[in-house]
């Protein structure tokens, strides 16, 4: 068997454990990237719908890592957001929350088609010096208090330190023994995007409802479609697998009664997804020699556009505590990473969770509470300033 020394290997070449590995490649480090999928068909050319959130604070992270200059097709700047509260079929409630980007000096930050970052992160795996990617691969790993061994075909890789970034079905995670607890919502997302007849003007929209948040995320306009959303319609498990179905006129005449004419004539663009939403947490962010991040650490309600941007902020706590650290896995610097992260990731979770379950009642009393609540924020310049920031990762 061929044997190579590496500093770190990550398991996971998604967004988050494609972001680290060249992140740390840029800060020196030797790292091994490990993923059981071929990633070249990610790069799938035609406009599939779906968008990330990526705050202004993660920004530099994507930088050091190459992939913003990478990024083939322009990011939407998050330049204003709504939050709203109604019903179906009628106008939101007058009593809303807005917040400005010129309240905090710059964009909240950039929606980025999916693909977009796939193929961002890929041309830089293939040109990073430091990198060593294995994909279509299987890595099987055995942990001892020096190190890891990871066995990739023929391959043996010895690194100082493991990072789980295998999501949230992490088998590292379960073959460490860290328990997680999950949070079902009985509420599913059904995901595409929407040409729209009235520009959005960089403006992002959270509008709740009984069923669960309608969101609709400001795109780049393409010359076909010069103005575009992605909306995340989240509804409870049984409508949401009928919407996913349904025939396109009356999917539209339901996205049409959520968006009472905010846009003007809709249309769908590409295909749909969904998938079924539960918040997760892991108990422990560190075993031996292994370190959690992304959705193999947590997972929380989509609510704010939130969970990249967490793992990515992992990520970037993980870079900058293991810059200039002579031995990359030991107890003492994995306890300094959970430290950092874990309890911003909980309070986070806890936040959306509380948000998802006080916005998706229709009890009248609990409506008014939380329209009335809307309106007071909206009106307190120093709270609404510190929602902002937090909106902006920062």
């Amino acid at each position: 068997m061929v044997r190579q020394d590496v500093d770190i290997a990550v398991i996971g070449a998604g967004p988050v454990g494609g972001t680290l590995a060249l992140a740390l490649a840029a800060r020196g480090h030797k790292v091994l990237l490990v993923d059981r999928a071929d990633l070249t068909p990610m790069e799938d050319p035609a406009f599939d719908g779906r968008g990330y959130a990526i705050a202004a604070g993660c920004q530099p992270l994507l930088e050091l890592a190459g992939v913003w200059d990478a990024l083939p097709f322009a990011p939407c700047p998050i330049l204003d957001i709504d939050v709203t509260d109604g019903k179906v079929g009628r106008r939101p409630s007058a009593l809303k929350l807005h917040f400005d980007h010129q309240a905090v000096g710059g964009a909240f930050g950039w929606i980025i088609e999916a693909r977009s970052i796939r193929v961002a992160i890929n041309k830089r795996l293939h040109e990073a010096e430091g990198v060593l990617l294995r994909a279509p691969a299987l890595a099987r790993v055995e942990r001892d208090a020096d190190g890891a061994d990871v066995f990739v075909g023929e391959e043996v890789f010895r690194a100082r330190l493991l990072v789980a970034a295998d999501g949230r079905n992490s088998a590292l995670r379960a073959q460490a023994g860290i328990r997680v607890t999950k949070l079902p919502y009985n509420q599913s997302a059904v995901i595409f995007a929407l040409a729209h007849e009235k520009p959005h003007r960089g403006v992002a929209l959270e509008h709740f409802l009984p069923g669960g948040p309608f969101a609709v995320l400001p795109l780049t306009g393409t010359a076909e479609h010069p103005n575009l959303s992605a909306v995340v319609f989240t509804e409870r498990d049984a409508l949401a697998q009928r919407l996913y179905v349904m025939e396109d006129a009356p999917f539209m005449r339901e996205v049409e009664a959520r968006l009472c004419g905010r846009l003007g004539a809709v249309a769908q663009v590409g295909r749909r997804w969904t998938h079924r939403l539960e918040a997760m947490y892991a108990h422990r962010y560190f075993a031996e020699r292994l370190a959690l991040v992304g959705d193999a650490a947590h997972g929380v309600h989509p609510i704010a556009g939130q969970g990249l941007n967490l793992g990515l902020q992992d990520v970037a706590t993980l870079v900058e505590i293991l810059s200039g650290v002579e031995d990359v896995g030991a107890p003492g610097v994995l306890a300094q990473y959970q430290a950092a992260r874990r309890p911003v990731n909980m309070a986070m979770l806890l936040g959306m969770d509380t948000l998802d379950r006080l916005f998706s009642t229709n009890f009248a009393p609990v409506r008014l509470a939380r329209d009335l609540g809307l309106a007071v924020v909206d009106r307190m310049p120093r709270l609404k300033r510190r929602f902002m920031l937090t909106a902006m990762g920062r």
